[in-house]
């Protein structure tokens, strides 16, 4: 039976994949923006999805995938 890090790897190797994981990082990073001008009661909430998406984008190791399919993307490297 295959294990969720090998069914990672192998999606990692797909460039439609790692476009889907950049809408992820784009997700997060609207997130820190509103986290910005966000009232107490929804600084929570917030916080949670940008909490959710760091362990996607650590799960399938967006910084390595950004280097792989480095001109592919729309070039967030961080």
């Amino acid at each position: 039976m295959i294990n969720l890090e090998e069914d990672i790897q192998t999606l990692n190797k797909h460039e439609a994949f790692a476009r889907f994981i950049e809408t992820i990082y784009s997700l997060r990073e609207e997130a820190i923006g509103d986290l910005h001008g966000a009232k107490n009661e929804t600084m929570q909430q917030i916080s949670g999805q940008i909490l959710t998406y760091d362990q996607i984008l650590q799960m399938v190791d967006w910084n390595g995938m950004q280097i792989k399919h480095h001109g592919r993307l729309r070039g967030h490297l961080s």
